[in-house]
């Protein structure tokens, strides 16, 4: 079956140093770019991380520091890798939780413009968890019928992914899903807008899951003690959480989504506040008030012991 495409759809795996999206590195990324048509293009390259890569972590994908020492580290790749992708959708297992928010840390720190705003993401795993509950090595063997060879060396699993992806759509065609509110439908179809709904149900805003999108189609917090709350109510009654968050261990992504909200939310308390009367009857915008000044190390010292991840 093939794909029905409005625009190239790239499906991406990545081999990291860990899991640990704010601290991690990017050891091999392989990208295979599906253009409307059928057409395919492949890009793998393997990363020097500029870090030790641990011995667990090379055991689980086979890639171990002499492998990469003489190699470039992304920031010299990140144009290239971004250029390849273009304006694609983008596509993977588990994407939406790790790949899409590493990838995102690393373009930041090589300071390379890549944005995710107007794309599509679908996330193969989140179709199979839901609809069948495994791994990728099973999903391959339950919806394709043959043995994945190479499992965890990144070409191998993104080719998978994308034969599992369509193996899904020929099979749950005008198949029913439930959610939880009792709700049924037919989402796995051919297209990929109605695959990026159904593979991301949880609405993440920043990808990590630390802001997401209410019932209402508003940011808010997902941890801690505002856990459920909007983000600008939170900054109402805490503006000084968004300078606790902005100075602590969040991904570089997460920051930037919880920046471009402060910045909205400003510029809309700013456009709201009213005039005021003056003794000859004119009226004036109300002074100015000082912005809260740069966190020190002291203030950051008291905010994290007030604020719990």
């Amino acid at each position: 079956m093939e794909l029905n495409l409005k625009r190239p759809l790239a499906f991406f795996d990545l081999e990291t140093t860990g899991v640990n999206v704010s601290s991690d590195k990017i050891v091999e990324v392989s990208i295979l770019k599906v253009s409307p048509g059928g057409q395919e293009e492949t890009l793998t390259l393997r990363i020097n991380p500029e870090m030790p890569i641990p011995a667990e972590s090379s055991m689980f994908h086979g890639i171990y520091d002499e492998d990469v020492k003489d190699l470039a580290p992304f920031r010299e790749r990140a144009a290239e890798i971004a250029a390849f992708i273009g304006d694609a959708d983008l596509a993977g297992y588990n994407s939406n939780k790790f790949d899409v928010p590493m990838l995102m840390e690393e373009f930041l720190r090589a300071g390379i413009p890549f944005t995710l705003t107007g794309r599509a993401f679908v996330d193969v795993q989140n179709i199979f968890h839901q609809m069948e509950q495994r791994t990728l090595k099973a999903a391959y063997k339950f919806y394709c019928g043959e043995t994945l060879e190479n499992a965890h060396n990144a070409e191998a699993d993104v080719r998978a992914t994308y034969d599992v992806l369509k193996a899904q759509l020929a099979k749950y065609e005008g198949a029913d899903f439930e959610d939880k509110h009792g709700n049924v439908s037919k989402p796995v179809v051919n297209d990929v807008q109605a695959l990026h709904a159904f593979t991301n149900l949880s609405k993440p805003v920043d990808f990590a899951g630390r802001i997401v999108y209410d019932e209402d189609g508003d940011p808010s917090i997902n941890f801690g003690k505002h856990k459920g709350k909007k983000v600008t109510d939170v900054f109402e009654v805490e503006p000084s959480y968004y300078a606790w968050m902005q100075n602590g261990d969040f991904p570089l992504y997460t920051k930037q989504v919880l920046e471009e909200i402060w910045t909205n939310y400003k510029n809309t308390k700013k456009a709201a506040k009213p005039a005021v009367s003056t003794e000859k009857g004119e009226f004036k915008r109300p002074v100015k008030r000082e912005e809260p000044k740069p966190i020190t190390s002291d203030m950051l010292a008291q905010l994290q012991g007030k604020f719990k991840k």
